[in-house]
């Protein structure tokens, strides 16, 4: 599996939208500094999905994930790539046994496909959106997650590298 986890909270930036011709398209803005995280693993086997979204990104939370990662996953032992994050080496990040940590080069997103995830993610639920609390931003989070958990195809299409799919 390869695994990252993101970002998302109340700050926004207004991107391009379409709109009618002559017509200036409003699109609001805010600079609120409250976030939440999203932790994800994807199997480049079947392309299932494991999500889970946690108040914050430290090796308690990442223990929280890999416990829950290995419970989905019981009977399968699980080879996850991860890049070089703080919570992901610490002393205090506690392992399920059927779960092997490899770390990947520093500086190298290309080698962890999960990285493309969070670009979709941002262009197809968050864009342009200005979120009231908390609740709102964990709200659009769940139906995010839940559309990628529920379409294996597309999680292919975004993160299926040739170099993981090539001996399939």
């Amino acid at each position: 599996m390869f695994q990252d986890e993101a970002r998302f909270g109340r700050i926004n930036k207004p991107k391009r939208c379409w709109s009618q011709k002559w017509v200036r398209p409003i699109v609001g803005s805010q600079i609120i500094r409250e976030y939440t995280y999203v932790f994800w693993a994807v199997c480049p086997f079947d392309w299932t999905s494991d999500f889970l979204i946690l108040p914050s990104m430290n090796s308690i939370n990442m223990s929280i994930f890999l416990r829950e990662v290995s419970e989905r996953h019981k009977d399968e032992d699980i080879l996850m790539f991860m890049d070089w994050a703080a919570c992901h080496k610490s002393k205090e990040l506690w392992t399920p046994e059927n779960i092997h940590l490899h770390i990947i080069p520093p500086y190298s997103p290309e080698l962890n496909p999960t990285e493309n995830i969070w670009d979709e993610m941002r262009e197809k639920f968050f864009k342009n959106t200005v979120f009231n609390s908390m609740n709102a931003v964990e709200k659009q989070l769940v139906e995010a997650c839940s559309h990628f958990e529920k379409t294996p195809e597309k999680v292919k299409s975004i993160t299926g590298f040739s170099w993981i799919v090539c001996n399939q």
